[in-house]
């Protein structure tokens, strides 16, 4: 089978450097790097290979190529993809610190809801995040860029404005930033695991109701 009988488009190479590319091509770029992203996920990048990726998603291994070039350049494209899906929610976090009818641990706790909702839709993020965090250099600094700091710049003001109107526990707000969401994320995405000792991750209502009340009492 080859590239051109795969393309989401035909002639997408050409509509690459001819404006912008065909709205089929967007869409089969985006499912790509779905699928990669869950097998960089489970496998980490080292352990995955371009040929796994391509027949997980049922396509051939050029059309990767065609797409991205390289498998560093695909999960790069993965990471980036990831920022752009994870931006919406951090843009309502940004703006609960403009919204004076909250208390400050409501606009911490509103945050960490919406947190909750992305973490829930997209729960192979926090395992893409969890394995991808084992790497070094470049990737690693990529990751930090586009992954970590986002969430920092807008959590972390959030979490230091409820400490100082004494509405949460007083602490450190980047240790317990990253608890949270660390313990949130990989709850979560490992709830496979928790299906040996609980019955919560079979019914998902009542597991993210559960991990509401235990943020909100790490919170106190």
């Amino acid at each position: 089978m080859s590239a051109a009988s795969n393309s989401p488009c035909p002639g997408a190479r050409a509509a690459r450097s001819r404006g912008r590319p065909c709205s089929q091509t967007v869409q089969g770029a985006e499912a790509l790097l779905r699928t990669a992203r869950d097998i960089f996920a489970r496998r980490g990048y080292e352990a995955t290979s371009v040929r796994d990726i391509a027949r997980q998603a049922g396509v051939d291994a050029a059309l990767i190529a065609h797409h991205f070039g390289s498998k560093e350049a695909l999960w790069r494209a993965v990471v980036e993809q990831i920022a752009r899906t994870i931006d919406p929610m951090l843009v309502l976090a940004r703006a609960l610190r403009s919204r004076p009818e909250l208390s400050a641990r409501q606009r911490v706790e509103q945050a960490l809801e919406y947190f909750m909702d992305k973490v829930f839709e997209d729960p192979d993020i926090g395992m893409f995040f969890s394995t991808a965090a084992t790497e070094e250099g470049e990737r690693l600094n990529l990751l930090v860029e586009r992954m970590v700091k986002p969430f920092h710049t807008v959590f972390l003001p959030l979490m230091e404005d409820a400490m100082q109107a004494q509405e949460i526990r007083a602490c450190d707000p980047a240790l317990m930033f990253s608890m949270l969401t660390h313990g949130i994320s990989k709850t979560v995405a490992y709830a496979h695991v928790m299906r040996a000792v609980s019955p919560l991750p079979d019914d998902p209502a009542r597991f993210k109701a559960e991990l509401r009340r235990v943020v909100a009492a790490l919170l106190a």
